[in-house]
């Protein structure tokens, strides 16, 4: 691993953008952080230090940082799909149904979904060996209900990947204003919910929000985020943050919360949108002198190797948590009330044993995350499309319905929809099995 890794590093290009792949590992690191430091486990279940202590709710305003993980998101995408389109340039760019796009979609779900569909794979007959044995209670009931939970980050990064080649489009004939229109769209939703009162509409914030916050990764690469425009992104998504917040019906907090009314994540509202702004202005303004840092070679070196793994560190690192409570619990471990002293003094040790095991799960699963040789751009787009939709569908319900009651028909809500986990896990594996086959070029004549 390491002598590929200096291999890795040494064959950069001087033109690769250093710090778009800083912030990749950056932003997941600082969620998986954030996930150790707020679950607040007892030997009743899992709370939430930030109930707990609402006091450490401005924290999230530093630790919710996916938006900045959609936005180099967007970067990434466009010059993905943009190099394909070279390499065939009689494609068209309008997301219609053409052989490119199914290449696209395979090149850039392959590294996501590989290790996604092995994690449900392994943690759903692991369910179910469970259950059948009679077990599913206590932890083990909530760990097989909880850590399917940060797979709705997989979905929404689906949908950005196939919204892509659209987006792209308005984007280069719009500019910024494909990303007001996205974030108008954000407000508007956001009126029509909280001021007429209209039913099941804040569900299109899932788009409009997490789109917007995508579209600004492309102004990024054609590079219009420079000059003061970040600082004017930063004050000023701030500023409107905290307004709506301040005399809004908004939340302190831009993480979910037990029980609360009205959620600034699920769906997203405006408020995370400003968040969202303000990290990306933020985040631009320290672009200079973090490249100047990754040009030393073990520095790059480190972020190269983070970002072989970072996906499977990131759907495995609820796995290793509940692992150290539950064998805190099994060794007859007190777990101190949450936020008390011997809580707070026992969070070094909990957060580095989770960092030890999750980091035995990376080494156990990571060849799956390993890219697989490019093939040439062809394939079936509706096909692609097809798979990608069944994706989508498949790992938003998971995250939702998880695998406790597997046996059970436990069933979860889904744009309306009951859906029960093995109906999950099935939409999941056949839109990945239909990805591979479109990007392989199965079914073109």
């Amino acid at each position: 691993m390491g002598s590929s890794v200096r291999e890795l590093a040494g064959a950069t290009p001087v033109t690769r953008d250093r710090y778009v792949d800083l912030l990749r590992v950056a932003s997941l690191a600082a969620v998986v952080l954030g996930h150790w430091l707020m679950a607040a486990v007892t030997p009743d279940g899992v709370g939430n230090l930030l109930a707990v202590v609402p006091a450490l709710q401005p924290l999230t305003w530093l630790l919710q940082v996916m938006p900045v993980f959609f936005f180099v998101g967007g970067f990434s995408h466009a010059l993905s799909y943009r190099s394909l389109l070279r390499k065939r340039p009689e494609a068209t760019a309008d997301g219609s149904p053409d052989s490119v796009y199914a290449a696209f979609l395979r090149a850039r779900l392959q590294r996501l979904l590989r290790p996604t569909t092995v994690f449900v794979l392994v943690w759903g007959v692991a369910a179910l060996l469970v259950q059948l044995l009679g077990g599913g209670g206590g932890l083990t009931g909530v760990t097989l209900r909880m850590v399917t939970q940060p797979l709705w980050f997989i979905g929404i990064y689906l949908a950005m990947v196939a919204f892509t080649p659209p987006l792209l489009k308005l984007h280069e004939r719009y500019g910024w204003g494909a990303f007001a229109a996205l974030a108008g769209a954000a407000a508007a939703v956001d009126v029509l919910r909280f001021a007429a009162g209209v039913p099941y509409v804040e569900f299109l914030n899932f788009a409009f929000v997490w789109l917007a916050v995508h579209q600004l990764g492309f102004l990024r690469a054609d590079g219009h985020l420079r000059l003061r425009r970040p600082a004017l992104l930063a004050a000023g998504g701030l500023v409107t943050a905290c307004a709506l917040v301040a005399f809004g019906p908004y939340p302190l907090s831009m993480v979910g919360m037990p029980g609360e009314k009205v959620s600034n994540m699920a769906p997203p509202t405006l408020a995370l949108l400003a968040h969202g702004l303000w990290l990306v202005g933020a985040v631009e303004l320290l672009r200079a002198p973090a490249a100047r840092l990754l040009e030393r070679p073990r520095l790059w070196r480190t972020v190269v190797a983070a970002n072989g793994v970072a996906m499977t560190a990131f759907l495995w690192h609820l796995t290793a948590m509940f692992g150290v409570y539950g064998a805190m619990l099994t060794l007859g471990v007190p777990l101190p009330e949450p936020a008390s002293a011997a809580w707070w003094a026992q969070v070094p040790l909990r957060i580095a044993l989770a960092a030890a095991l999750t980091a035995g799960l990376v080494a156990a699963f990571r060849t799956f995350e390993r890219p697989a040789p490019a093939l040439p751009a062809q394939g079936h787009g509706p096909l692609a499309a097809l798979g990608a939709t069944l994706c989508l569908l498949g790992v938003l319900g998971l995250s939702m319905v998880g695998f406790n009651g597997l046996l059970d028909g436990r069933t979860a809500l889904l744009i309306a929809i009951p859906v029960s986990a093995p109906a999950a896990v099935a939409m999941t594996l056949g839109g990945w099995l239909l990805v591979e086959r479109a990007g392989r070029g199965a079914g073109v004549r």
